[in-house]
């Protein structure tokens, strides 16, 4: 049996993990933001400790998933401190708490790591050399190796244009624009892989269940699109006009934090590790507007 922890629980992603371990019949702890400050070491310290004496004591295995972050891509370029906070200092407190009670750490971590300039199309190993562009994606790069020597048997999960029922999102920041702008402009020249937080979050229970050597593994949806691309996929799955969404270079939008041209991620390290692929975007976001609708559709 497994014991989860889950930081972040009150977020896209971890509201899915919750979800997910409750109908898996696991056992598991979440933590919101507020009710738990990763930033703070003893208070991290504190409800490890606990959980994982918990976990002990009834003979589970203990796995603690960290899918809390600072996310705001522009707001990080001015907020620098608490990004890093939240991305580096929290991630190694974590690390250094699971280490040190014998739990296990699956952190979650971005595409934004690499520089998704002059690459061509293909995707990201997890090996290749990262380099961000934003302060977002450095601060989540500096996570990332905080807490592979703070903890080096844990597994680093590098994803990508989540979405999913919970917070905000692509989906439905398009679906919201549909009533009330007649066409919509979005950038065509940057590609990734969106990614449905319940079909991230399987895949994350999946890995949680196996003992697997810690290091950087990449998980999305598979395939790939831009921006623009989704945007017509978005609005095809709703029963719109697609040609209602027409394709902007980067240079027609700019944003305080310069976004990676190219950064899709290969999925050869996660398939080579025994793990189920996911599946196809495209297929993802049929089965996400599917299964809960009304969470995408604005109100009203």
């Amino acid at each position: 049996m497994t014991s989860l922890m889950i930081t972040g629980a009150g977020g896209q992603l971890g509201t899915d993990l919750m979800a997910a371990a409750a109908a898996a019949g696991k056992q598991a702890t979440g933590f919101t933001s507020s009710g738990l400050d990763i930033t703070d070491a003893d208070a991290v310290e504190h409800q490890v400790a606990a959980w994982a004496r918990a976990a002990d004591r009834d003979g589970e295995r203990a796995v603690l998933i960290n899918a809390a972050a600072y996310t705001a891509v522009d707001a990080a370029e001015s907020d620098v401190d608490r990004a890093y906070a939240v991305n580096e200092r929290g991630p190694r407190n974590l690390a250094e708490s699971a280490a040190r009670h014998g739990s296990r750490l699956i952190h979650l971590s971005t595409d934004y790591v690499f520089p998704g300039v002059d690459r061509g199309e293909r995707p990201y190993d997890v090996d290749d050399p990262t380099g961000p562009r934003s302060v977002y994606g450095a601060s989540k790069l500096a996570g990332e190796r905080a807490v592979l020597i703070a903890h080096p048997a844990a597994q680093v999960v590098r994803t990508a244009w989540v979405y999913g029922a919970g917070g905000p999102n692509f989906v439905k920041t398009m679906a919201r624009m549909t009533l009330t702008h007649p066409t919509v402009s979005v950038v065509d020249d940057q590609r990734g892989s969106p990614t449905w937080s319940a079909d991230l979050a399987a895949g994350l229970l999946q890995l949680a269940g196996r003992e697997l050597p810690g290091g950087v593994l990449h998980a999305t949806n598979s395939g790939d699109t831009s921006w623009f691309g989704f945007a017509r996929a978005i609005y095809a799955e709703l029963g719109l006009d697609p040609a209602r969404v027409h394709p902007i270079g980067s240079d027609e939008f700019p944003r305080p934090a310069p976004r990676p041209a190219y950064s899709v991620l290969s999925q050869k390290s996660w398939i080579d590790s025994g793990l189920s692929p996911l599946r196809p975007w495209c297929d993802a976001l049929a089965a996400a507007l599917s299964a809960d609708r009304s969470a995408y559709l604005p109100a009203g």
